[in-house]
């Protein structure tokens, strides 16, 4: 079990330049990891109503059961990891783990993780490393019928992150474009 504030700034990505960045930071295929999110909600959307989001993320290294809060500043990212054999009976039964750092966050909410029941699911092809900034991302995402391109930065102080996103948007000639969370984009094409 983890516990973090996530503070980050994104912005929607037109293709050209997504490809700007992926060939500026020199990315090569090998780089890029595929992540699959799938999100997960009560039948009336307990967690929507909350602002919360919850998602099994599967990898090739890793699987995971986060919950995310929000919280002054940022999500407060509650993560149970998850071995192969937990996330495919999850994904077989679409019931969450009943036990573990989540499931006592959403009690704690009083949503009882019994009600939960798989929702969508969102694929993500993701660079991702270390710049003076912070932590950069740069995805391209599949859901439903649709595709985009996202430009992350994760950071550690929101007033100096802003600014850090801000002048990375400058420098790369990038005009900003809010992006929804990917949970929202991808209910949005359920």
């Amino acid at each position: 079990m983890s516990e973090q504030i996530e503070i980050e700034f994104k912005t929607l990505l037109s293709e050209t330049n997504y490809n700007h960045l992926i060939a500026h930071y020199q990315i090569t295929t090998s780089d890029i990891k595929t992540q699959v999110n799938h999100y997960f909600d009560t039948p009336d959307q307990q967690l929507r109503n909350k602002r919360y989001g919850l998602r099994v993320r599967t990898t090739a290294l890793y699987d995971e059961l986060t919950l995310k809060t929000p919280v002054d500043n940022g999500l407060l990212e509650t993560t149970d990891r998850l071995t192969k054999e937990e996330t495919a009976e999850i994904l077989r039964t679409g019931r969450i783990l009943q036990t573990g750092a989540v499931a006592k966050r959403l009690l704690t909410a009083s949503i009882d993780p019994t009600a939960i029941v798989p929702l969508t699911s969102l694929t993500t092809k993701r660079a991702e490393f270390p710049i003076k900034e912070g932590l950069l991302a740069i995805d391209h995402s599949w859901y439903g019928d649709k595709e985009d391109f996202e430009l992350e930065l994760e950071v550690t102080d929101p007033i100096s992150g802003k600014d850090a996103f801000l002048a990375l948007l400058t420098a790369f000639e990038i005009p900003y474009m809010p992006a929804k969370n990917k949970i929202e984009r991808a209910m949005s094409e359920k």
